[in-house]
């Protein structure tokens, strides 16, 4: 899984240039990828502003708006790829404009039993 960060309310501070050109290197790397196979899905996640994080502790549920809200990135959606390996899968995620200002995170998917840990 590539784990896609950037900064909530970025895109607005680009100039319809920039946008033009993020999104053409966007769809540049979905067409590589679906052309290749390597993709198998992904989705862009909502605003951090509708996020929700839940943490229990001594069985009582504290719920807080939002993600961590010391960090100012934050997980922005993700792309799941099968590919010949890891190197392939940091090479996918070194293209994907977001690593350029921000940053992406490769991780392997585990099977319903868990037993690749």
């Amino acid at each position: 899984m590539l784990m896609i960060y950037n900064r909530p309310g970025f895109l607005e501070e680009f100039s319809e240039a920039e946008r033009t050109e993020l999104f053409g290197d966007v769809d540049v790397l979905m067409r590589e990828l679906t052309e290749s196979g390597e993709l198998i899905g992904g989705e862009a996640l909502a605003d951090p502003s509708n996020t929700k994080t839940v943490r229990v502790r001594d069985g009582v549920a504290a719920v807080t708006d939002g993600p961590f809200t010391e960090a100012k990135e934050h997980f922005a959606g993700y792309l799941l790829v099968e590919c010949e390996g890891v190197e392939r899968a940091v090479e996918i995620a070194a293209s994907w404009p977001d690593a350029k200002r921000w940053a992406m995170e490769v991780r392997p998917v585990m099977s319903g039993s868990g037993t690749e840990m």
